[in-house]
């Protein structure tokens, strides 16, 4: 099945709701291996996995962590509806040495989609209510946990939520990381298109050039539709703007045969989640603009992939110049497209514990 991640978005190209869901028990050997080597077994680790509701529908959500007194990092997934949890198992591990992480299955995402009938939860879909729900989880978090504040990071589609609940409660966090940012879809898909048509002229490349001609001037004065957005984000992707070298990126699409966190049936509610919330959310996503805010209230991160073509980070390092805020940073991946977390994870936790875990140990040392 091929998979194309639109800007922010994850669109399973062709998707029937009819689909089988695949048995991979054959795989189930190998799901072991996975969740011996994902096992903590430190006195003072941490490792759960439940629900809990939030804005009134049942979420899961994710803790792990190698040392409970360790600063606690709420991520916040990217799609919408492409859950972190069935990925972890790729990247997260080192990262539980120095931080509690905690990863949730948004409503209509992954395992979450599974819980509540999807016609009870369609009106909610809205942006907005993402971010209340991020808010609700981060409350929620500290209470359990004893926690102060926690560190907020958000990857995409995540990046988007992230913001909103930062700006809306910066007294919840210490920080916050975007990665892959959006700051502006209009400004990204204008940056991802033309970088696509350069490329396909460069090369001489037929095919690419129809298409995208088909669609220009992009975005230009038209809706951003669906049908768009596809061949938008197609050639961008191939020319290396999700995982930078790489035209295709099956290692991601496909983690969830290997995660002992899903069934079959939930790994295939990865894709009916996705159908279920692209069209509900996509008039709202088209319209997402954060280039107006000029005062963060929080020390703000920014990390960028050079070679992101799907999220692209020129509009968010100029957006970041100009923001003021009580610390700001903006730290690019050389070797990175969209897939930072997975392309350059070892970097990704040298900057996080050098840079932002100081910002809760210190606060921690103060008593706050």
């Amino acid at each position: 099945m091929k998979k194309i991640w639109l800007a922010g978005l994850a669109l399973v190209a062709g998707f029937a709701h009819a689909q089988q869901c695949p048995d991979t028990s054959a795989l189930k050997k190998a799901r072991d291996v996975v969740q011996d080597l994902e096992r903590i077994n430190t006195p003072d680790g941490i490792q759960e996995s439940y629900k809990t509701k939030l804005g009134g529908v049942e979420q899961w959500v994710n803790v792990r962590g190698q040392d409970k007194g360790n600063p606690m990092v709420l991520f916040i997934h990217g799609g919408p509806a492409s859950p972190l949890i069935p990925t972890i198992w790729q990247f997260q591990r080192p990262w539980e040495e120095y931080f509690t992480i905690v990863n949730y299955d948004q409503r209509g995402a992954g395992k979450s989609y599974g819980e509540t009938d999807p016609a009870t939860v369609s009106d909610s879909i809205h942006i907005q209510r993402y971010i209340d729900d991020a808010i609700e989880l981060a409350e929620y978090l500290k209470t359990r946990y004893h926690q102060k504040k926690l560190i907020l990071m958000g990857h995409s589609w995540g990046t988007v939520v992230g913001m909103g609940a930062a700006l809306k409660r910066p007294d919840l966090f210490y920080a916050y990381v975007g990665v892959g940012q959006v700051i502006s879809t209009h400004e990204s898909e204008r940056v991802s298109f033309n970088y696509a048509l350069a490329e396909a002229k460069k090369q001489n490349n037929a095919e690419a050039l129809k298409d995208l001609e088909s669609i220009a001037p992009y975005p230009g004065n038209q809706p951003i539709t669906r049908e768009r957005i596809i061949v938008a984000r197609k050639w961008p992707q191939y020319y290396g703007g999700l995982t930078a070298y790489r035209n295709e990126s099956p290692y991601f699409f496909d983690a969830s045969l290997l995660s002992p966190e899903y069934n079959d049936q939930q790994r295939c509610d990865i894709d009916q989640g996705n159908v279920f919330t692209l069209g509900r959310l996509l008039p709202e996503f088209i319209n997402v603009d954060y280039s107006g805010v000029r005062q963060f209230p929080i020390p703000v991160f920014m990390f960028m992939g050079r070679h992101d073509y799907t999220t692209p980070s020129e509009p968010t390092a100029a957006w970041l110049a100009k923001v003021k805020a009580p610390a700001k940073r903006g730290v690019w991946f050389e070797h990175s497209a969209h897939m930072i977390p997975w392309e350059e994870s070892g970097k990704m936790l040298i900057t996080l514990v050098q840079d932002v875990r100081p910002l809760a140990a210190q606060k921690k040392k103060a008593g706050e």
